[in-house]
């Protein structure tokens, strides 16, 4: 059993980066964060490169949508490639598909066949990709089995899973069965809390972020420390907000503290 890197998503201080990038890297740095995880950074990575540089961070995880159509192409597939390995970064997930392509088979299978296409093109600028779940693709089952875990099945052993706790929780899940069934394929844990929640991306209604009562890791319903437990393989330990409530560099240390007090650094 190897101890995860402490990470958080940029996507919890998108607002902060937007106001004052160099700012809120510098706050990140100053919790004692080394490791980052990115979004958005196709068309600035140049950029973003240097400003993580200037403030001792680095970027090993991200997120980028390369499993849509417009993703998907060759040559959509070399450009995030290419930003992605100027960050430095070692795996790669593709952070949401639709609810509608994870209620039908066909669909499932489409969805692995385009991520196990994308790792081989991947292996090609030494760059790992994988999955990064919400709660929509557990709701449905396919073949007997939830959508999730018939996507699993179907993806090439080279392929990473992030698993997101509080969205798997949010999907019906017995998380740490979830992390015992998928194995040494999770790679990366999105440490994040709150309440158990129903799954809103199927529901119909419009999805606000405020609604999830996301609070910080250790204070809310989420078997974190179990699940850490249970992802013996999980090279990173990343911290996220899709919404806070409180004052969002206070959300983030409290979490630093959790996962530090576990030896998760």
């Amino acid at each position: 059993m190897s101890t995860p890197q402490l990470s958080v998503q940029l996507y919890s201080v998108r607002q902060a980066l937007q106001d004052d990038e160099a700012a809120t890297l510098g706050r990140l740095a100053a919790l004692g964060l080394s490791n980052v995880e990115v979004f958005g950074f196709v068309d600035r990575a140049d950029e973003l490169a240097d400003a993580l540089a200037a403030h001792g961070l680095s970027a090993r995880t991200g997120h980028a949508g390369f499993l849509s159509p417009e993703g998907a192409s060759p040559d959509a597939l070399d450009n995030t490639f290419r930003a992605a390995r100027r960050l430095g970064l070692e795996i790669l997930f593709d952070p949401f598909v639709p609810a509608s392509r994870w209620a039908d088979e066909k669909e499932i299978t489409r969805t692995a066949t385009l991520l196990n296409e994308a790792a081989e093109r991947a292996a090609d600028h030494g760059l790992r990709v994988g999955y990064h779940n919400h709660s929509q693709e557990f709701v449905h089952t396919v073949a007997g089995v939830n959508a999730f875990d018939r996507f699993a099945d179907l993806l090439n052993p080279e392929v990473a899973l992030e698993i997101d706790l509080f969205w798997a929780s949010a999907g019906g899940n017995d998380v740490v069965s979830l992390l015992h069934r998928l194995g040494s394929r999770v790679r990366a844990l999105h440490v994040k809390d709150g309440p158990v929640i129903d799954d809103p991306f199927t529901s119909g209604a419009p999805f606000d972020p405020a609604d999830t009562g996301q609070v910080p890791a250790g204070r809310g319903r989420i078997p974190l420390d179990a699940s850490l437990d249970a992802a013996p393989h999980a090279e990173y330990a990343i911290l996220e907000f899709d919404h806070y409530d409180g004052a969002i560099f206070e959300g983030i240390a409290t979490g630093v503290a959790y996962l530090n007090a576990k030896g998760i650094a």
